[in-house]
């Protein structure tokens, strides 16, 4: 293998805003460079979710980490920045500023900035929709944005939904608000968007009523030619035929033929994802051409859900190459040791539905194949997580191919992701050290530790520093 050029080293982090509050900016910033090798802060500002601005949301499994403030942090969550009124006219969204008291008269970016460029670093803002309650991310228990209900999505039974509908006006404008005034005011070097929407399909499988039929969807999807009420009968008769699936209903084709029937006999199903999708990718598209029309140099890149391979309507779904129309780079993620638990989850809501005649072996064995994964059995998988040298070097070889020298691709390396289950694997410097090197191995472009340092174990990132040391990025 060849080692990378030092001179195009990409090493990132995933980094809350509480880090810096609880370690001090300097004491951050020299661990992240002089221990680890980092030189590229990916920083979260804006959220609701623990996650994302927070401490560990998982340490009554994992235990704390060997640096930060050792207890829970009764995040509010919002904005850790200042919001510039200049830029939010076009939304009811005006004052998102986090009422955490720890953050009063604190302005993330303006604290990180100067010091991170001053030792060479780069700091991306980082960003994820839903922002609000979204399970296992640590959310907060309320959101404190007056009116926000108003912009929520509509299910198929014309009931108010639990996410914000990026077709409401207010909402969208929002986020492209949040991002133009961070762009615009701050000596950003980048910016990573994180889209994590479930399409009609996913919540149909999962169990749910799915959506949306705001007003404002509803208007968009007729301007196209779409007939709506058509759209929603069938997306009807599709959550009958999975709630009886998963209520063990017997069918005298199986379920899976019987699903593909319904959807035979239902193709407005299929135009009503296929417009939900497109909705959904524009709105990474905009976001694109928002921070290129600010800054033209700007890097815009993807942050791109484990969902994306674990399931293969995503897969068909978000082919690579498309992908690079509106990203400079793309990050798949690929948390191995937290892997298998999140492989399996997927896989029980396909076991309740359509492939709910497979065994969970055979169904696994089927997966596996189509989704081009080579990694421990089913009754093993929890408990090994999957493998850095076959699943973090297939699917950087898996993007490298898909965005065809059109985009860079930085591996999303889990370190210390939260586990949910005690017998799902733990985190080890080992891990960490053959996820990079299988990363260059394949040819990737560079890595970004993730999900968040705050939760990180600093022995842990050692196995990263011994990896960059023998690449000779550190």
């Amino acid at each position: 293998m060849d080692k990378p050029n030092p001179n195009e080293k990409f090493v990132g982090i995933q980094v809350s805003p509480i880090s810096f509050l609880d370690e001090g900016v300097d004491t951050v910033l020299d661990t992240l460079k002089d221990r680890v090798g980092v030189n590229v802060l990916m920083l979260g500002t804006v959220s609701w979710l623990g996650l994302k601005t927070g401490r560990s949301i998982s340490h009554k499994l994992d235990g704390w980490p060997d640096h930060g403030v050792p207890e829970p942090f009764a995040m509010k969550g919002g904005a850790y920045f200042n919001p510039d009124p200049a830029y939010y006219n076009g939304t009811f969204i005006k004052d998102y500023r986090a009422r955490d008291p720890e953050f009063a008269g604190k302005d993330i970016l303006k604290m990180v900035i100067p010091a991170a460029h001053a030792r060479g670093m780069k700091v991306f803002i980082e960003l994820m929709e839903p922002f609000f309650k979204y399970t296992g991310h640590g959310s907060t228990n309320t959101v404190d944005i007056p009116n926000l209900a108003q912009a929520m999505e509509i299910d198929i039974f014309g009931r108010l939904s639990g996410d914000p509908s990026t077709s409401h006006p207010d909402y969208r404008n929002w986020i492209l608000s949040m991002i133009e005034d961070q762009v615009r005011n701050h000596a950003l070097d980048g910016v990573m968007w994180c889209n994590e929407r479930n399409s009609p399909l996913d919540t149909l499988i999962q169990g749910g009523a799915p959506g949306d039929f705001s007003t404002h969807a509803r208007r968009e999807a007729m301007e196209r030619g779409i007939d709506v009420e058509a759209c929603r009968r069938a997306l009807l008769n599709l959550y009958d035929f999975m709630q009886e699936a998963a209520a063990g209903k017997s069918f005298a084709d199986g379920a899976f033929v019987t699903f593909i029937r319904t959807l035979w006999d239902n193709p407005e199903a299929l135009v009503w994802e296929k417009f939900w999708l497109e909705r959904n990718k524009d709105l990474d598209r905009e976001l694109y051409g928002l921070v290129k029309w600010c800054k033209p140099g700007l890097p815009f890149g993807l942050n791109v859900w484990n969902r994306n391979h674990f399931n293969i309507f995503r897969k068909a779904q978000w082919p690579w190459e498309e992908q690079t129309r509106y990203a400079d780079w793309v990050k798949p993620i690929t948390y191995q040791h937290q892997a298998g638990e999140v492989f399996t989850k997927e896989l029980g809501f396909f076991q309740k539905t359509i492939l709910r005649d497979f065994s969970p072996d055979e169904a696994t064995a089927v997966l596996y194949r189509l989704l081009g994964l080579k990694e421990a059995p089913f009754s093993g998988l929890i408990a090994a997580g999957m493998d850095p040298d076959t699943y973090v070097h297939g699917q950087c070889a898996d993007a490298l191919r898909g965005v065809n020298g059109k985009a860079k691709v930085y591996m999303g390396i889990g370190v210390d992701a939260p586990r949910t289950k005690p017998e799902t694997a733990k985190m080890t410097p080992d891990i960490a050290y053959r996820s990079v090197m299988a990363t260059y191995r394949a040819g990737g472009h560079g890595v970004v530790l993730a999900p968040n340092y705050a939760s990180m174990h600093l022995t842990n990132l050692d196995g990263v520093a011994k990896a960059l040391d023998e690449l000779g990025l550190r």
